[in-house]
């Protein structure tokens, strides 16, 4: 009879412990955070099996298991454990580990993390739009409107800011295939006795994990927590809503200089600055405000339950922060243009635009990543009967 041989990796407990898990010592597997857990399967639940795999150092199991990501971290097994082993938290931290193995280069992965890193992620984006702006000369000379008014577009032009943009989007996507193709086969390897449906399963289950994400089921379950799922819902919509809004002004733009659509009715094809009587603004408006409130239910939520469910660590942290800084420059720079107020409103509006840039090129390697990991074991989980 063969016998599986446990490859225990003291390192990878103290990165555990290094990356906000430093109480799994605490935990003695009494399975309270299984027992009060309403999102975790009846069979082989979670999380008291990954805090004994997280204790021994099996980062194999835990890298290839979709439990880890199926949790949502309502934090019940937080409140409820009596050491305060805040298994939620170690969750998390393993979390983070896991993307910066599927993530490459690894580099990335490690400084996103990392505080010591951040002016030097921060300088990346801030020196690639001063050089744009150098090389059109527009660091000393601003361009205005025909009434002397502030049009960002004339500063620093959309096809630039598209290609920039556009680039940095493209790198991240890159590295999210690579790191789910490779996440995806540690996900079939470690799955011994269940069956891979054929790829129309695959489809059924996408479409399955899809209605859970639109929905946020799963954050109804929570009880510690359950004010996350209405924060996530304004902060997910509202990224929706704005993503509507960029590619409705990419269609105005591209489809005044391209196809020659003029304007008509309350629809402004052409260059912005757009009036807020266009639906466009309405919308992007809208979603300014429900991501800004959002956020800072996120933050009040955090605040509020740190004591007792933790108060998240430095890579949790960022993230919110970044959303807070974008959607706040956001609509500051509108405010500013309209008050005509440009010592200050080109300022925001640089700032707005670095942020941006910090948020989707290093959406691999950070929380945001969370979306794409989550929903892929979700995903896995509807297939294989686990979700």
């Amino acid at each position: 009879m063969s016998e599986k041989v446990l490859s225990p990796d003291l390192g990878f407990v103290k990165d555990v412990m290094k990356s906000g898990g430093e109480s799994l010592k605490k935990c003695y597997q009494c399975a309270t955070c299984s027992v009060v857990c309403n999102v975790t399967p009846e069979d082989n639940p979670f999380p008291r099996k990954e805090m004994i795999q997280a204790q021994w150092g099996l980062k194999d199991q835990l890298f290839g298991n979709p439990d880890i990501w199926l949790c949502h971290q309502c934090s019940d097994c937080t409140a409820y454990c009596p050491r305060g082993a805040k298994p939620g938290e170690v969750l998390n931290a393993i979390r983070k580990l896991s993307i910066r193995k599927y993530s490459k280069p690894g580099f990335l992965a490690a400084m996103a993390g990392d505080p010591r890193f951040l002016i030097f992620l921060l300088a990346v984006p801030i020196v690639i739009l001063l050089a744009i702006l150098g090389s059109l000369g527009h660091l000393s000379n601003i361009p205005r409107g025909e009434n002397g008014e502030i049009v960002y577009a004339r500063w620093m032009p959309v096809p630039f800011i598209d290609m920039t943009f556009g680039a940095a989007a493209a790198f991240a996507v890159l590295v999210f295939v690579f790191g789910i193709v490779s996440y995806w086969k540690d996900l079939v390897r470690n799955v011994d006795t269940r069956r891979i449906n054929p790829s129309n399963e695959i489809g059924l289950g996408l479409g399955a994990a899809i209605k859970d994400i639109f929905a946020h089921r799963k954050f109804q379950n929570c009880n510690e927590t359950k004010a996350r799922g209405t924060s996530h819902m304004f902060v997910f919509y509202a990224f929706i809503g704005l993503a509507i809004t960029t590619t409705w002004a990419i269609f105005y733009l591209y489809g005044h200089e391209f196809l020659g659509i003029q304007k008509f009715a309350i629809f402004n094809f052409g260059e912005s600055p757009y009036p807020l009587s266009d639906p466009m603004k309405w919308l992007a408006n809208i979603s300014a405000i429900a991501l800004i409130v959002g956020i800072l239910m996120v933050i009040s939520n955090r605040i509020k339950n740190k004591e007792k469910l933790g108060g998240g660590s430095y890579y949790d942290w960022l993230l919110i922060l970044v959303i807070a800084g974008i959607a706040l420059t956001g609509l500051l720079s509108e405010l500013f243009r309209l008050g005509n107020m440009a010592g200050v409103a080109y300022p925001t509006y640089f700032t707005h635009l670095v942020l941006i840039f910090f948020l989707f090129a290093y959406a691999p390697f950070s929380k945001m990543a969370h979306m794409v990991y989550r929903g892929t074991a979700m995903v896995f989980g509807k297939i294989t009967g686990r979700a």
